[in-house]
Formats: structure tokens, C-alpha cells, sequence
């Protein structure tokens, strides 16, 4: 392994990747801890303590995708989320309205025109989400807001719209120049670095209490436990074998050749955790704002936050859910059985067109609904943590299907430029096959 970091950086190319994607991973952190102006930060750390200590996890589960920046209230506070939320309805978008279908198949300048929409639509939903949360800020109590008047929200919006678009352009750089893709790298980035300050917490916790030990023994083997099974399920795929008959074109022989088609067991991935937490939190986040006086706001809050018995199932539904919706948008069983007859494949056992089509479909519906019901699972798991073992940090979820995810993604992309230059990579062990330095 030490010997593989090695040769990562014996290769211009690849160094010059690692070295950027490092750089603007630190630029970003450090805009972390600029707080918005009129703000007072420790006012505000203090209301985040105690909304944990009183079990309101709604707030630390916002922040989580922003690496603390919502909890310091930095011009970072919105990161990365409305560019994501964005992406992913104009991607939806362009499986169901002609006008972006049609810019999707229109190649380069089709994806040029897609990304401008999209910066456009990320701005729109920052704006809205910097308004409400400027909102929020100057109704809570405790001197969070020096001054509570026109300028502060002005600034406020404005400071945190930019913000976004820092974050989203940090982003587009690490992608182009760097190692990786930069949105999920910013967002690693973010959760990653909450594990630190949570583990010390944590040893701490032990320190002044012996008894948590075995407590935080337990959860720490769950924790590696689970992370195996997520990556487990995140590479898991069943593969549906293709035959493609033998054609001659002249001297020339194409097919005659066996493949197969690898359908992922979660196949949208996390994207309906992230869509199933924005459908609920949105409510939500209006209940927390409107529901310091009681009555309805203050009951539909209670509902609507994690751990509540509605807020559970859903939770899970939703996920379940847009599971199944994504995968129908990103694989069509119909258009995949006629590039089969196209191209003269075909499944053994399975006639041509309708027929095969509908064995595709069949075997979608059973490999998703386990894949959901699995990320599912995980994506309840920062409330089992921290209601069984007091976790001093949140541990699943979301937050956890990206690290793996990333991680995997980055991996396989410096394994391949390894391999390119003829060097060991991490999936195997062994000397340079290769001139040292090519």
C-alpha cells in the first residue's frame, strides 16, 4: 500500500490531479469559517447544543451535507445542495419533457445548454433557501442576529447565494483539473471532516464515564460492519447474459461473442435518500420556523422530525419510491431489448423484443426493491446510533452511501491511471511492471 501512495506521485499527471483537488478542498474549508456578517457565531453554536441536548435532530441533520458550515452559519451555509437538487430534477427533466430530452441527445452543445440551465436553477432555489434561512435566524432568541433589519437580510441572501456559487465552481474546477468528481468530493470533504472532532468527543465520553466503553466498542464494530455491507451492495449487480450472433461483412466476422448486462442492485444510487429528505425537510424546515408559538406548526413539527413514527414510514417510503422512479427514468428495459435486436444479441431463453424486455423489467423490480429497502435502512441509522450508543457524530445515512461511494469512485480513478503506466495499484500487490518514472 505505502508503496503504492508512492508511485502515485512518481506520475506528473496524476500528481498534478492529486496536489489540485487537495488545494481546492482546503480553499473550501477555510471559507467555512467565514460566518455570514450580523451574525453572532457562538450565540448560535450555543441554540445548536442545546436543540441536541433536547433530542432535535432536524438541524443536525441539515448540516451534516455542509460539513458544520449551517451550524456556524459561514458563507458557506447552503453548500452544494441546490446545485445537486438542481442537477438532479433537470437530469430527471430531460427523461420526461421533450424540450430537455432533446437537449440531451443534441451531444456537447446540448450538455453545455443543460449546464446553464441548471447554474440558473441553482441559483433560484439558493435564493429561496437563503431567504428562509435568514428568516430563521432573525426569528430565534438568545442575540443570534446583532441586528435584526433590512441590510442584515439583504446581506444575509446575497452572501449566501455567493457562497453557493463558490462552492458549485470549486466544484467544476476539481472535476476538470482535479481527481475525482468535484461536487461528491466537496460533500466528502464536509462529512468526512465532522469524524475527527466526533471520535475525540467520543474518547472523551469515555474518559468521564467507563461504562460507555463497551457502548462505543459495540458501535465502532457495527460501524465497520455496516460500511463493508454498503460497499458490498454499492458494487453488487446481477448480470443478465447476451449472446450476439456471428455476422460476416466482407472477410470481416463481428459477434459470435458472450457479455452480459450489469444491472446494480441500487441502481439511482443516493438520490432517493437525497430526494426523499428534501421532500420531508422542506415542511419541516417551515413547521421549525413557524412552530415556536405551538399549536399546528409546532404538532406538524413533532411529526415531521427524525425518529417520529410519520416521519419513519415517510421516510422509507419515499425512498422506496423514488428508487423505483429513478430506475425507470435511467434504464428503459423496451430501449435496451431493441438495441439488442439491433445489434443481433439476444437473451438464451428469452425471444427477441416484447419478451425480453419485460424478463428485464421483471429483474429490475426485484433487484431494486432489496437495494432500496437497504438504503433505507441505512439512511434511518443516525437515529439508531445516536438513541442506542449516544453517538457523538452521525454515522449512516446518507452521509455514509457517499463516503463509500466516493471513495470507491477515486480509487478506481487513480487504479486506472496506475495501471495506464504500467504500475501496481491498490487491488494488487507486486513490483513496478514498468519503467520506474514512465
Amino acid at each position: 500500500m505505502i508503496k503504492t501512495i508512492a508511485n502515485m506521485f512518481r506520475i506528473p499527471d496524476l500528481k498534478k490531479k492529486i496536489l489540485l483537488t487537495a488545494l481546492f478542498l482546503i480553499l473550501y474549508r477555510m471559507g467555512s469559517f467565514v460566518p455570514v456578517p450580523g451574525v453572532n457565531a457562538t450565540a448560535l453554536k450555543a441554540f445548536f447544543d442545546t436543540a441536541r441536548e433536547q433530542g432535535n435532530t432536524l438541524f443536525g441533520l441539515l448540516d451534516l451535507f455542509v460539513g458544520g458550515n449551517f451550524e456556524r452559519a459561514s458563507v458557506f451555509a447552503l453548500g452544494i445542495m441546490p446545485y445537486i437538487t438542481a442537477s438532479i430534477v433537470i437530469q430527471l427533466l430531460g427523461s420526461i419533457v421533450p424540450y430537455f430530452e432533446k437537449l440531451r441527445k443534441e451531444g456537447a452543445d446540448g450538455q453545455k445548454k443543460m449546464n446553464q440551465i441548471t447554474r440558473y436553477a441553482t441559483v433560484g432555489l439558493a435564493a429561496f433557501n437563503a431567504v428562509t434561512i435568514t428568516l430563521w435566524l432573525s426569528s430565534l432568541s438568545g442575540g443570534v442576529v446583532v441586528n435584526s433589519s433590512l441590510v442584515f437580510h439583504l446581506t444575509g441572501i446575497i452572501t449566501l447565494i455567493t457562497g453557493t456559487m463558490i462552492v458549485m465552481w470549486l466544484g467544476e474546477q476539481i472535476t476538470e483539473h482535479g481527481i475525482g468528481n468535484g461536487i461528491s468530493m466537496i460533500i466528502f470533504a464536509g462529512i468526512i471532516a465532522r469524524y475527527p472532532a466526533g471520535f475525540i468527543k467520543m474518547f472523551q465520553m469515555i474518559a468521564l464515564d467507563g461504562s460507555y466503553l463497551w457502548k462505543a466498542a459495540v458501535a465502532i464494530l457495527l460501524m465497520v460492519g455496516v460500511t463493508a455491507a454498503v460497499i458490498f451492495v454499492t458494487e453488487a449487480m446481477r448480470k443478465i447474459p447476451v449472446q450476439y450472433a456471428k455476422r460476416i461483412v466482407g472477410r470481416r466476422v463481428y459477434g459470435g461473442q458472450s457479455t452480459y448486462i450489469p444491472l446494480r442492485v441500487n441502481t439511482a444510487g443516493v438520490i432517493p435518500i437525497i430526494f426523499a429528505q428534501s421532500v420531508i425537510m422542506f415542511p419541516a424546515t417551515i413547521a421549525a420556523i413557524f412552530g415556536k408559538g405551538g399549536g399546528f406548526w409546532a404538532t406538524l413539527q413533532n411529526w415531521l422530525s427524525p425518529g417520529a413514527a410519520l416521519y419513519t414510514l415517510l421516510y422509507v417510503g419515499l425512498i422506496v419510491f423514488f428508487a423505483y422512479f429513478y430506475t425507470a427514468i435511467v434504464l428503459n428495459p423496451t430501449e435496451m431489448a431493441e438495441n439488442m435486436v439491433k445489434y443481433g444479441g439476444h437473451i438464451p431463453g428469452k425471444k427477441p423484443g416484447k419478451k425480453t424486455a419485460d424478463y428485464i423489467n421483471s429483474v429490475l423490480i426485484r433487484i431494486t426493491l432489496p437495494g432500496a429497502i437497504f438504503y433505507a435502512f441505512i439512511a434511518l441509522l443516525p437515529e439508531i446510533m445516536s438513541s442506542r450508543f449516544n453517538l457523538p457524530f452521525y454515522f449512516g445515512g446518507t452521509g455514509l452511501i457517499i463516503v463509500v461511494g466516493v471513495a470507491l469512485d477515486t480509487l478506481q480513478q487513480i487504479e486506472s491511471h496506475l495501471v495506464m503506466r504500467h504500475y501496481d495499484g491498490f487491488m494488487k500487490k507486486g513490483k513496478l511492471r514498468g519503467r520506474s518514472g514512465s
